[in-house]
């Protein structure tokens, strides 16, 4: 690994954190990831196949998607001059993760609340799987914050985890593009219906690619509340609830923000995490900032690591 290699990687994350934080995610059915759903969303119909061959077409169709998504940025990681890298880098680090969108989408549920609590149902379903036709207020703002805190680990510490991880071997982009592939198809297809079978590998794989960014996320969290004084309650929450939300990353996340917060989290009929010292009215501002100082940090600390990494290469020559 040559020390420049680990400087531009570092640059290039903290240049595509300020473009994210800046232009947010572009609504075009152009954008690769659009590109990449349509894709997912035309192999990804188990009516196309026979029970039978549903798990090993999901399983092959898993390789050849990230394998696909993931060429475009190879090509280019490996075949650009270092100037082009630097300008065009930064925007295809952009693609993989996303920070502003986050916010942005349940904000826009809280708003639409302002105005009746039916446009904040039709708002929530956008972002959602779950029924919302029953929900109240409080439930609805649930739902909008739930989805913010779980993507914390899925939107933006996972793609950035896997771009400084593979920087170490000249594959940043490879590594965060691999990543938004599988966590996409898990998003479209890992779902306990008829695209169980189908979405079996997809299901499996997201789990094992959040495994550390998730538990690193929680580390993260629990320091920025030790920052607020209530580390200890996000421990204890963690500990309690984290298990009660389905798959073994999302809760551990979702539990320690509840705790460090004092709101609740609550899935009618399936699971309630967090104790509830104040609603999600009052307290959803706590959520915004927690998620705000996780992003910025968790940047800066990976950024810092390869830039610190290409000194010590220079420095020693190893």
């Amino acid at each position: 690994m040559v020390p420049t290699d680990l400087i531009l990687a570092g640059a290039v994350l903290l240049l595509a954190l300020a473009i994210d934080r800046l232009i947010g995610d572009p609504h075009s059915a152009y954008h690769p990831v659009a590109l990449l759903g349509r894709f997912i969303g035309w192999w990804g119909q188990p009516a196309r196949y026979s029970p039978g061959i549903q798990r090993t077409a999901g399983i092959l169709f898993w390789l050849v998607t990230v394998c696909l998504f993931a060429l475009p940025f190879f090509l280019f990681g490996t075949f650009a001059p270092w100037l082009l890298f630097l300008i065009g880098a930064p925007f295809l680090l952009k693609c993989c993760f996303a920070w502003r969108s986050l916010e942005e989408h349940a904000l826009g549920v809280v708003a639409a609340l302002e105005n009746s609590v039916d446009k904040g149902r039709e708002r929530v379903k956008l972002i959602v799987s779950r029924e919302t036709a029953q929900l109240d207020a409080e439930h609805i703002r649930s739902a909008a914050f739930e989805s913010m805190t779980e993507n914390l680990t899925d939107s933006i510490v996972s793609p950035l985890f896997y771009f400084a991880l593979l920087s170490l071997f000249g594959l940043g982009l490879v590594g965060a593009a691999f990543f938004r592939a599988a966590n996409t198809m898990d998003a479209m297809l890992g779902y306990r219906d008829e695209r169980a079978r189908l979405g079996w590998c997809s299901a499996r794989m997201d789990d094992v690619l959040n495994y550390i960014p998730a538990r690193i996320t929680t580390l993260f969290l629990l320091a920025w509340f030790l920052t607020k004084g209530t580390a200890a309650r996000a421990w204890q929450v963690m500990r309690r609830d984290g298990k009660k939300r389905p798959g073994f990353n999302g809760g551990i996340v979702m539990a320690a923000m509840a705790g460090g917060c004092g709101i609740r989290f609550e899935k009618p009929g399936v699971y309630t995490i967090g104790n509830g010292e104040q609603s999600l009215e009052t307290g959803g501002l706590a959520i915004l900032h927690a998620l705000r100082a996780v992003t910025v940090s968790f940047a800066a600390i990976m950024a810092g690591t390869l830039i610190l990494l290409a000194w010590l290469i220079h420095s020693t020559g190893i």
